[in-house]
């Protein structure tokens, strides 16, 4: 899958601007604010159907501007794709295949396959649970289709159950048959939604210890660890045993919405106990191990994005990195950098054609 054309109107701090980009290495280079993560944003924004930055749709139009348009022309098993993304002030988002708009944007999902690695990404080890877990379901949803329904199922009755105990508190009254209900759906898509959680890290962690390695030397041993509520009990279980509890917080405190992953280094929290150049190489080797897992599943080379991915890494860790990429193994790459001598260096190691955009 080779993205030959991007064009972009009124996104974030872009006018009207296209590219047509080379089919392996593609790279964006200038000072800071000319807009090169928003060129990859908008990449990632065609495959996902949303900023990868600034979840606020509304703010990825450009100033005193109202519509943003982003168009791409892909070739994929050997047929052109034409994927539009366009949002008016007011109106909702539109997604559109070769000029059909699509009822649902979930059915987008995976079409197009895609990891971006960030400095953004920090954020899978510094914030809370909530976003290690996108990060998984992001992954798995890529390729199955059945795990995001689920999971919008799921999501959406925890809504319901949470509403219905706000309700009782309110009006001072308890209904436990309707509970029951909303329980027993939580339970099925619980499980459903943990199962292949345990089977996708299962198959995972090999791959994001090995891509680790890589990169380091082996220097260090890494691990992940699913943490779970569902690991002893089903959640049916769990849902009646805090009965009281929930009615008292008036939210639901047990399921897989809770569900965590850890990130250890020689067996303590990296967060804690890793260096920054080590953080780095941390995530640097999950979303690599996300590209190897994806293009398992879907048979696809996804488009590989690293935003500024060098700064804080020494020589070496950059040179194992570059060395990665270059392997057929890889498909499209594209990358951002505030220096250019230090990216065309990087990238003349690579036996690849490439491209430089000078922004």
């Amino acid at each position: 899958m080779i993205l030959k054309s991007l064009a972009l109107l009124n996104y974030k701090n872009f006018e009207n601007r296209s590219f047509d980009f080379n089919e392996k290495i593609n790279c964006f280079v200038g000072n800071n604010g000319v807009g090169k993560t928003n060129v990859l944003d908008a990449i990632y924004h065609l495959s996902f159907g949303k900023s990868y930055f600034n979840p606020i749709a509304i703010q990825n139009i450009k100033h005193d501007e109202s519509f943003f348009v982003i168009n791409g022309e892909y070739d994929k098993n050997d047929a052109t794709e034409k994927i539009v993304v366009s949002l008016k002030k007011g109106q909702k988002k539109v997604i559109k295949r070769n000029a059909k708009a699509y009822e649902r944007f979930s059915d987008h999902i995976g079409f197009l396959p895609l990891v971006i690695i960030s400095p953004a990404d920090r954020d899978l080890i510094i914030e809370g649970s909530a976003t290690r877990r996108k990060f998984i379901d992001s992954v798995i949803s890529q390729s199955d289709k059945a795990y995001l329904e689920t999971l919008i199922k799921y999501n959406k009755v925890l809504a319901q159950r949470n509403s219905l105990l706000k309700y009782f508190a309110l009006n001072n009254t308890f209904n436990n048959d309707t509970l029951l209900i909303y329980n027993e759906q939580l339970n099925q898509f619980g499980h459903d939604i943990h199962k292949k959680r345990t089977r996708f890290l299962e198959i995972f962690i090999p791959i994001f210890k090995n891509r680790y390695k890589a990169i380091s030397n082996g220097n260090e041993l890494v691990n992940l660890l699913y943490e779970s509520d569902l690991t002893d009990k089903n959640l049916g279980q769990l849902l009646a045993e805090v009965i009281n509890k929930d009615k008292a917080l008036q939210y639901t405190s047990v399921g897989i919405h809770k569900d965590d992953l850890l990130f250890n280094i020689d067996n303590h929290p990296i967060k804690k106990f890793g260096s920054q150049g080590q953080q780095k190489s941390f995530l640097i080797a999950l979303k690599l191990a996300q590209f190897d897992f994806i293009k398992a599943q879907s048979g696809v080379n996804p488009i590989l994005l690293l935003d500024d991915i060098f700064d804080k890494l020494d020589e070496q860790r950059v040179s194992q990195i570059i060395k990665l990429v270059d392997d057929e193994n890889f498909g499209q790459l594209f990358i951002s950098d505030t220096h250019a001598d230090r990216t065309e260096a990087a990238i003349k190691q690579v036996h690849q054609s490439y491209e430089i955009f000078k922004l």
